[in-house]
């Protein structure tokens, strides 16, 4: 296994109850101060490898190290690994509603930093300058789930920049956002791996890992990976995007 690697995973599989496979013996690695991207079909994997590597779920088979240390259940169950990995490791999911459940959005933001025992006064500074940097501050009073897409899916981030994660982990993040929103959520994505920050962003979307992307792995429809390679090696490759199921999703852009 490769140490230095943020994450290193090995012939890992996972299925869900009632043997649905989503994984099926995959080898990746996730190296520091990349933005990696995962590419594939929806129902390919993606969101799974996500919560494997955010230690909400734990391979059926192979391993999964992050930091050098195996990550598994047995692990995370001490309650000193588990707070240094979730000062480390911030997880954006792609529904914005199944991570917002504070009343109001100052509470929300405040919440993870709170859990992991930071006191109030840093708690306060973090949560001000999420807000800011996100172009929030005006909802600070404002109930999570009174807001619009867009407005939600800044709150998740804020709530996860509050906690100056070194991982971030970002599924389809730009899903049902409007234009504006999504070149918003682009450059914020931008900033973060400028600013010295590892991403892996699990998306579909051809032009979006265009932008984001340092290097990408792309899974194919049997739920194992594909291909990896350079964002260019990988988007130039015609008969590689159309037999994982991806063509599609760049000729419907490029007919708007």
């Amino acid at each position: 296994m490769d140490t230095q690697a943020i994450f290193s995973v090995e012939r890992m599989s996972f299925a869900y109850e009632g043997d649905h496979v989503a994984l099926d013996q995959v080898d990746l690695t996730v190296q520091t101060g990349e933005s990696l991207v995962i590419l594939g079909a929806n129902g390919s994997g993606k969101s799974t490898l996500l919560k494997l590597l955010d230690g909400l779920y734990f391979p059926s088979q192979g391993a999964i190290t992050a930091f050098g240390s195996p990550l598994t259940e047995q692990a995370l169950d001490n309650e000193a690994i588990n707070f240094a990995f979730r000062r480390r490791v911030g997880m954006v999911f792609q529904d914005a509603d199944v991570q917002l459940f504070s009343p109001s959005v100052l509470e929300e933001v405040a919440f993870a930093p709170l859990q992991l025992g930071l006191d109030r006064k840093e708690v306060d500074k973090r949560v001000e300058s999420s807000l800011r940097a996100l172009g929030i501050e005006n909802l600070a009073g404002r109930a999570p789930h009174r807001l619009s897409g867009g407005e939600k899916r800044k709150v998740a981030l804020a709530s996860i920049l509050s906690l100056q994660p070194e991982v971030w982990l970002l599924d389809e993040p730009t899903t049902g956002l409007d234009p504006r929103s999504q070149s918003w959520l682009i450059n914020f994505i931008r900033e973060q791996n400028k600013a010295g920050k590892t991403l892996v962003t699990a998306t579909h979307d051809l032009s979006v890992a265009e932008l984001i992307a340092t290097r990408i792995y792309v899974f194919g429809i049997d739920h194992q990976i594909a291909a990896t390679g350079t964002t260019e090696e990988i988007l130039g490759n015609h008969e590689l995007l159309h037999a994982c199921n991806l063509a599609h999703y760049h000729l419907a852009k490029k007919h708007h």
